[in-house]
């Protein structure tokens, strides 16, 4: 892996000798999400404490555009900077070059949503924070949060879904926990019954850096090619599985609340049932998501949100 540096990061190298670990945000967006990005941001500055940068991961091609929510905080960082050089990304001929395919010898075609999670990955060998905060590009703050939430006695938080994965959960569940055992080198259970799926989650840097050798140890490639040749993964059930199962839920405390309320899919929503949404938060909720593929209008999003 890469071992350089982003530019503007203040890389934290003795751990043990800070009383809070350093904490940072982590964002994979791409253009398509960019008001909904502008949105998260400004809700970030407006709402969110407790973290020393904020990392805009982004295909080249867009970096330009993201360039405009640059801050003293807030950085775009260029896939290139993260993704090994022979993993490149292409015009779809088969979307009449509407999206875009990333290409490679070593692994199976993949999508922008497969890269967004390698970059979210890749960011862990390059970012000097001890806590990485993963927090998608469509979702909005309404509360104050604080990022120390993620931290206790030096251990970080690992969302865990207890018990959900199993004959009724959706195939891709339990696809993504069965490839994840594979590369990880866990014999069994082949599925793991716990999900790790969400957003406004954190990481431990460092358990990342090792979750990514241990897949190359385990498999014995690369771990971008490790993953992208199987192509169905996830990097929360990735993440869940080493953390629990490899390292035994060492360096980590177990959290099953949702800090952010999300609109997994579904139809638009109305005024109305948008309103009824953001009162249904639970108490410990600070923001809502609302998945950007479902194509709930931004301007009424953001003109409910200013009513409240």
């Amino acid at each position: 892996m890469n071992g350089r540096f982003l530019p503007g990061t203040e890389a934290v190298r003795h751990e043990s000798e800070q009383a809070v670990p350093s904490a940072a945000i982590v964002t994979a967006s791409y253009a398509p999400d960019f008001q909904r990005c502008r949105l998260l941001c400004e809700t970030v500055d407006r709402f969110v404490t407790g973290f020393s940068k904020h990392y805009l991961l982004v295909e080249h091609g867009d970096v330009g555009r993201f360039r405009a929510l640059e801050s003293a905080r807030r950085v775009v960082v260029d896939e290139r900077d993260l993704l090994p050089p022979w993993l490149y990304s292409m015009r779809d001929p088969t979307s009449l070059f509407r999206r875009r395919v990333w290409l490679s010898a070593r692994t199976m075609p993949l999508r922008g949503w497969h890269v967004q999670q390698l970059r979210r990955i890749a960011i862990a060998a390059h970012a000097g924070e001890e806590v990485l905060v993963y927090c998608d590009s469509d979702v909005a703050f309404l509360k104050p949060f604080d990022c120390g939430a993620f931290a206790r006695d030096r251990q970080v938080r690992l969302f865990r879904r207890e018990g959900v994965i199993g004959k009724d959960s959706p195939a891709e569940h339990v696809t993504w926990s069965r490839n994840a055992a594979a590369v990880l080198g866990i014999d069994a259970p082949a599925v793991w019954p716990h999900d790790y799926i969400a957003t406004l989650i954190a990481w431990r840097r460092a358990t990342v850096v090792g979750m990514c050798r241990r897949i190359e140890e385990t498999t014995g490639r690369h771990w971008v090619a490790a993953l992208g040749a199987r192509r169905k993964f996830s990097e929360c059930m990735l993440y869940g599985r080493y953390v629990d199962q490899v390292l035994g839920g060492e360096g980590h405390f177990h959290g099953r609340e949702e800090f952010c309320r999300i609109h997994w899919n579904g139809a638009p929503m109305s005024d109305d049932e948008f309103s009824a949404f953001i009162d249904g938060m639970g108490p410990e909720q600070v923001a809502i998501g609302m998945q950007s593929f479902i194509g709930t209008d931004l301007g009424r999003i953001r003109r409910i949100l200013a009513s409240r």
